[in-house]
């Protein structure tokens, strides 16, 4: 019982006594369930779901989440089930736990796909209820708090998920706080060596910055006071990541980071912190080519402050944030902060919960031309990496939209009978392409018919959830009268100029018999539907060897190097990173267009066998220098004086830029490094390749990402 006390003591500050003891209840329910159980650490198991439920109870969360926090495991680790455990709580403290609860009682092909179907699992439980992905960034805190305990291969893989997975799930959550303790504990497990230095040389610097931290305080509060501003000034210091991150996108050294100094500004109301911002201006000397207002234009996840960086009388540079108490606790706690929050603010609070509710969605929407919960795991990696852009309506309206947003994910955004009847756009008073990526700033005026009329064609570029599900919504309504010579008007222009009837019959009866469909008819109502893209039956219909010979006047249209793919939108798969030379193969993906793999990609092995969801393409060599891509490599270095900047050198030389590295050491004398670099084609790479290889200390160097 005494490990309840401090979680009981910090329950009590906000339920009511009934709620504490339903609490009380669950933490002997998990208790006896987990009891004589031991973690790797070999410390009792209820250490762990008791931590849980005490993060969740800083953020002041009810007490049916706490319950289930308490109770995560049990669903997994015992034989109790979810009726016995609706029965003896409630349902939704049974749901809450169901969707924490992991998939590991169903039998996957490999690990990968495992960790696909959970974060899947997980993502459609949070959007119906934003507590479960809480308790399950809670749970993933206290592991990486205690992954000592594991082994380094075990420790380096969690890391990485919790990198590529949870800590941007607590960014779009606003949980700012917790995005920071695990990143900063995820740098620790993936590469120890930098991350106790770089602590180390923080630690060392401290003591020099606090008297320099407190005179700025001191400062600022001595300004705002003589104006009657009443403030609370916080001096800050950067999270040992971000400083990290600023040091490897500026190459430079951890000195120059840390002559940056950080402070938070908290007054009581909006119009206080446009006064403050006034007078700091006046204070110090702004560099206004750094000023940010999120709170004009708060992030999606709520997240709203004012940004300003400035230079003080010594010539040191300081960024201040500046936002009401309100702003602050929405800041630290993000999504948290509504099932604590202020009467009165309930409709900016549901607005924020259903906006981010819909872009979750959006991620777990089952799509018809889905390969695999591999190539899924990999769009979510992409979808949550994304930033998002603020666009106006004509009246000045602020519209937030995912990065590959489009005049349609822009008119169904406003409302879907905007979407429905939208047969146009202009943007900043210009016409626009419906399938025009939009940007930042653009004000976005949608022109609309009488009559509603989604088109198919539109799910090839339509980017959000919301829009994507409208427009199939609509489409499946449709009768057969309507789609099916919708269908093939659609094919036909896909078709170019090869006639329906040139194509071989027996192209036709591999396609339907692929789709499991009934005849041709049937074929054409699923286009006409948006269950099928036209462009892609289109390149079926006419097989391998048309699909891939266009006439030479085409090629100064194209915008890929891709065949045949020029009026589509086209993505490149992050997992295997293709080059120009390597052997591709596709797959179709509403929001995404066409996105390509190498063929021995992990995450499409065996596409020979699924060619109703692959697509034969083919690189167009006559573009094969003129684009760059990212590709991965894998070097096992000694430590050997200057040996990273030799390599450097090399990739320098070869023409090619680095856009990230990361190094983390095997032994005491090896180190692995992963650089990710911008190339032309596979030629390019195989020539950095052959001279990496020839420098001093290389042990080895192979292509990564491809498996």
């Amino acid at each position: 019982m005494f490990m309840f006390q401090a979680l009981k003591a910090s329950i009590q500050a906000y339920m009511t006594e009934e709620q504490c003891a339903f609490v009380e209840r669950a933490y002997h329910y998990a208790y006896a369930a987990h009891d004589g159980v031991k973690r790797a650490s070999g410390e009792p198991y209820i250490t762990h779901p008791v931590a849980v439920a005490e993060i969740l109870a800083s953020m002041k969360l009810d007490y049916e989440a706490i319950s289930a926090a308490l109770m995560h495991d049990v669903l997994e680790d015992t034989d109790t089930t979810h009726e016995e455990l609706a029965e003896a709580f409630n349902p939704s403290v049974a749901e809450l736990v169901e969707g924490v609860t992991k998939l590991d009682k169903f039998n996957f092909e490999n690990r990968e796909q495992a960790q696909a179907e959970n974060i899947r699992k997980m993502l459609i439980a949070m959007s119906k209820d934003f507590r479960v992905m809480l308790i399950k960034l809670a749970d993933r805190v206290h592991n990486m708090r205690t992954l000592d305990s594991l082994r380094l291969d075990k420790r380096q893989r969690i890391a990485q998920e919790t990198f590529e997975i949870f800590t941007p799930i607590a960014n779009r959550l606003g949980l700012h706080y917790l995005k920071n303790e695990l990143e900063e504990l995820a740098f620790k497990a993936q590469n120890s060596a930098r991350y106790h230095v770089l602590k180390e040389a923080i630690s060392k610097a401290r003591g020099n910055r606090k008297d320099f931290i407190a005179s700025i305080c001191d400062e600022i509060s001595e300004q705002l006071s003589s104006m009657s501003i009443e403030a609370n000034v916080i001096g800050r210091e950067k999270h040992l990541y971000s400083l990290y991150k600023k040091m490897r996108k500026k190459g430079c050294q951890f000195h120059d980071v840390m002559d940056v100094y950080a402070f938070r500004i908290v007054v009581k109301d909006l119009d206080t912190c446009y006064r403050v911002l006034g007078q700091i201006h006046h204070l110090y000397q702004p560099k206004l080519e750094y000023f940010e207002d999120y709170i004009a234009l708060p992030k999606s996840n709520s997240y709203q402050s004012l940004h300003t960086t400035l230079i003080t009388h010594e010539g040191v540079n300081i960024e201040i944030q500046i936002r009401t108490e309100d702003m602050d606790i929405v800041a630290k706690h993000g999504i948290a902060a509504h099932w604590n929050y202020k009467e009165g603010h309930e409709s900016s609070n549901l607005a924020a919960q259903l906006q981010t509710r819909n872009w979750f969605q959006g991620l777990t929407e089952h799509e018809e031309n889905s390969t695999s919960s591999l190539v899924l795991l990999e769009n979510i990696k992409q979808e949550l990496g994304n930033n998002d852009i603020h666009v106006l309506t004509p009246q000045g309206k602020i519209i937030v939209l995912p990065a590959l947003a489009t005049a349609v994910d822009f008119a169904y955004a406003v409302h879907t009978k905007i979407g429905h009847h939208c047969v146009g756009a202009k943007v900043d008073n210009e016409f626009s392409l419906l399938s025009q990526k939009l940007e930042s700033g653009q004000t976005i005026e949608i022109i609309t018919s009488k009559n509603p009329n989604p088109s198919p064609v539109w799910l090839n570029f339509a980017a959000t959830y919301r829009a994507r599900n409208s427009i199939r919504n609509y489409l499946k309504q449709l009768p057969e009268s309507t789609t099916i010579p919708m269908g093939r008007r659609l094919l036909k222009q896909a078709l170019n100029s090869t006639n329906l009837s040139d194509i071989p019959q027996e192209n036709i009866d591999q396609v339907i018999s692929d789709h499991h469909l009934n005849g041709f008819d049937h074929l054409l109502h699923e286009i006409g539907s948006g269950k099928l893209l036209s462009k892609v039956i289109a390149r079926r219909l006419r097989g391998n060897a048309d699909e891939l010979t266009e006439s030479s006047h085409k090629l100064h249209l194209r915008e890929s190097a891709i065949k045949g793919t020029e009026d589509m939108m086209l993505s490149y798969a992050n997992c295997c990173k293709p080059l120009p030379g390597d052997q591709i193969v596709a797959h179709a993906s509403s929001g995404k267009g066409i996105v390509v793999h190498t063929k021995n990609c992990h995450n499409v092995i065996g596409h020979e066998n699924e060619p109703d969801k692959y697509i034969a393409v083919e690189w167009d060599m006559n573009f094969m220098n003129q684009y760059e891509y990212s590709s991965d490599l894998v070097i096992q270095m000694a430590n050997h004086k200057a040996g990273l900047a030799k390599m450097f050198n090399v990739i320098a030389k070869s023409n090619a830029n680095v856009l990230d590295l990361q190094t983390t050491a095997v032994t005491n004398q090896i180190y692995s490094i992963s650089v990710t670099l911008t190339v032309i084609n596979r030629i390019h790479l195989s020539r950095i390749m052959r001279q990496i290889k020839k420098l001093a200390g290389i042990k080895s160097v192979k292509r990564g990402s491809t498996k």
